[in-house]
């Protein structure tokens, strides 16, 4: 066939130049204002009819190509003739009434017979109703007084970067930070193109406040803020120099420049402002190089102090520093260390860093403590003060620590995914506590289970959990379709690293849970994974739009949650019950998805069995530290029929178990993460559907 040049729109042009194929040829025509590239491409005519599926030919049915302006009308015998090149490989062909139909085009180019079926009613519409209000939850009238992790934020895509394109698209937020501004709460976390707010530290809504340059920047990561009067100032990491914003009004999005460049190269920077009004500047991310901290000048954020090497990883001494995902990679590179946050507490300067690296179940933040911003600081014995290697949700580094209204302490953190990239997080909030001792220290024992948010008034961190058990782990699980090998079982597995995918993202898809005999169901958490998505960055018409039923025997269901209308973007969705619901089957009904196909990484329940007891006491409970080498202890124990897991708990002293490792499916722990000079002692309990067991008699080991 003699190549000819065919027309297009100037609209079109970059389109069709990126349709040819690797023979076709690119005609450049000298336009009055500029150039124009016209692909020169092999045209061929493509002949076929179109009927419905009792075989009666369609008269005027449209046949066009695939995002292309090409199209002809079928005659009176249904027949079409199309001209087209060889990168058109796909029909699409419309007629009033019948679905439309996407037809693959290969060799066969002279008889094409299209098929059409009849259109489902609805079948395009998304749902405009309000949603219905059930008696154990109403959207216009929800006021949760409980979280569960990971946090519930509309976290990011990732920008069309090299982090995304091997892996796809996936979302992400780490190196957090928070601070009170006003009578809200303001999280602000790397890649957000603006930061979210909260009255409640439960619900989050987002505000943009972005100064990209470029598409794919990674917008101010790991950003540092702190509040003078009413000004909130922020600013994020950098090499090279970056402005220093101010706001008296953030949420409007309007910032000015209080400096248009720092002087110093602060990655993972801190900005403490004292009591006394100086102003400090903690920055540092390295596997080679120590934190630093230096006074700015509060009037052009210029050093005014000698600049301290402040905080050294110390691997040899200090086990859970080590690189690997458990502590157990000396080999490879040398632990990172960054992430420096700077808290005041009872006169004493608590200086937080993380390590070993972000991608390990072992990330955590540590703390050393000083009488002077600027140190000497000393390492605390009990440390890290922010851990969580076990459990749905793993690791807890780089984060900042902050007071609520009501003078309580919080921290958020990093946590690990790292499916598809290492740099995918998401954020955890625990609650925070200081001693008698002045000992800093997280509660993390039930980090991934629901616990009070700021609207209760509770002084011991740990007495934060609810007391609601995990229902849901490994129970049965049906759906409506598996996308290729994806397992449903992932659904229940407590992995938040393992995901499942219905072949669609439509209305028709489900999840049934199956959990096996009735219970009191107190809180539930939706977490969705990104599979198939083509989100790069962030919009604004990103949400989540479903239904959950509950039902006693699989067949008769009640509404127990309806999101037929939410307008969020609710990633990691939790759903605090205003009542008890006693169900043994929940169905949640797939309506909107806001991209890629219907996929979650775990369908979690929460609640009590009223039907079972508290677990017993945990049997034969060792720990044995490596003689060799103390950074390491073997943790056995014998099994409890009952329980689903169990939370090991340990510290510097039988009164100070602040550390805890959430321990599914084993019966023993690879303990890596000791200080190398410091005796611990242990302890452990059993979790099962209706309660948690006895501690066991804490036991020592030097």
């Amino acid at each position: 066939m003699k190549p000819i040049i065919q027309a297009f729109t100037f609209s079109l042009l970059a389109a069709a130049a990126l349709q040819a194929t690797a023979e076709d040829e690119v005609k450049v025509v000298k336009g009055q204002i500029s150039d124009y590239y016209i692909p020169v491409v092999k045209e061929h005519l493509i002949r076929g009819t179109v009927s419905d599926a009792n075989g009666k030919v369609l008269e005027g049915a449209t046949v066009m190509f695939f995002a292309s302006p090409a199209h002809c009308n079928t005659d009176a015998e249904g027949r079409f003739t199309l001209k087209g090149v060889d990168s058109d490989t796909t029909l699409y062909v419309y007629y009033p009434g019948m679905e439309l139909k996407n037809h693959p085009v290969g060799s066969d180019v002279e008889n094409v017979k299209i098929v059409l079926t009849p259109a489902k009613a609805g079948s395009a519409a998304l749902p405009r109703r309000k949603a219905q209000a059930t008696e154990w939850y109403d959207a216009d009238n929800y006021s949760p007084t409980t979280y569960c992790n990971p946090m519930n934020i509309s976290y990011n895509f990732e920008p069309f970067n090299n982090n995304s394109r091997n892996g796809g698209s996936f979302r992400s937020s780490a190196d957090p930070m928070a601070l009170q501004y006003g009578d809200e709460y303001f999280l602000f976390s790397t890649n957000q193109d603006g930061f979210h707010y909260s009255k409640n530290l439960t619900d989050w809504e987002f505000a943009r406040a972005s100064f990209k340059r470029r598409p794919a920047d990674d917008d101010q990561c790991a950003p540092a803020a702190f509040v003078s009067g009413d000004t909130l100032f922020y600013t994020g990491s950098t090499y090279e120099g970056l402005p220093v914003w101010y706001s008296t009004d953030p949420k409007s999005g309007r910032f000015r420049r209080a400096i248009d460049r720092n002087v110093l190269p602060s990655w993972d920077p801190c900005l403490f402002l004292d009591d006394d009004g100086k102003l400090y500047l903690y920055y540092g991310s390295s596997n080679e190089f120590p934190l630093k901290a230096v006074q700015l000048s509060r009037e052009d954020f210029s050093p005014i102090s000698k600049i301290y090497d402040v905080v050294a990883l110390h691997p040899d001494r200090h086990g859970w520093e080590r690189f690997g995902m458990n502590n157990d990679d000396e080999v490879t590179l040398a632990p990172f260390t960054e992430g420096a946050y700077m808290n005041k507490h009872n006169g004493k300067y608590y200086l937080q860093y993380g390590a070993p690296g972000t991608e390990f179940k072992v990330y955590g933040d540590g703390v050393y403590v000083s009488d002077n911003p600027l140190g000497p600081f000393v390492y605390q014995k009990h440390n890290p003060m922010s851990y969580k290697p076990g459990g749905f949700v793993q690791g807890s580094g780089h984060g900042g620590t902050f007071t609520d209204a009501t003078g309580h302490w919080w921290h958020v953190s990093t946590c690990m995914l790292s499916n598809k990239y290492k740099f995918e997080r998401r954020i955890g909030l625990y609650p925070v506590g200081f001693d008698q001792d002045g000992i800093m220290y997280s509660s993390a024992a039930f980090g991934d289970y629901p616990n009070y948010n700021s609207t209760a008034d509770i002084n011991d961190p740990a007495q934060r959990f609810t007391g609601w058990m995990l229902l849901s782990k490994n129970k049965p699980v049906t759906v409506s379709s598996t996308d290729s090998t994806l397992s449903a079982s992932a659904i229940s597995d407590e992995n938040m690293r393992s995901y499942w995918s219905a072949k669609t993202a439509g209305p028709d898809e489900w999840v049934i849970l199956d959990l096996e005999s009735p219970k009191g169901i107190r809180a539930i958490q939706i977490n969705y994974y990104d599979h198939e998505s083509g989100q790069y960055d962030r919009a604004d018409d990103l949400y989540h739009q479903y239904r959950i039923y509950a039902s006693d025997n699989g067949r008769d269901w009640k509404l127990v949650v309806d999101k037929s209308d939410n307008d969020r973007d609710v990633p990691h969705d939790y759903v605090e019950l205003s009542k008890p619901l006693n169900a043994r089957y929940l169905k949640l009904e797939n309506l909107h998805m806001p991209a890629g196909k219907f996929c979650l990484s775990g369908f979690r329940v929460f609640g009590h069995d009223p039907a079972a007891g508290t677990p017993a006491a945990v049997k034969d409970f060792k720990v044995k530290r490596d003689k060799a080498d103390p950074r390491n202890a073997m943790i056995t124990w014998n099994a409890v029929p009952s329980a689903y897991g169990y939370n090991i708990y340990y510290g510097i002293a039988a009164d100070k178990l602040y550390h805890s490792i959430t321990v599914y499916d084993a019966t023993s722990y690879d303990m890596r993460g000791l200080d190398r000079e410091t005796p611990y002692y242990f302890t452990i309990e059993a979790l099962g559907e209706g309660g948690r067991s006895e501690m066991s008699k804490p036991i020592s080991a030097k």
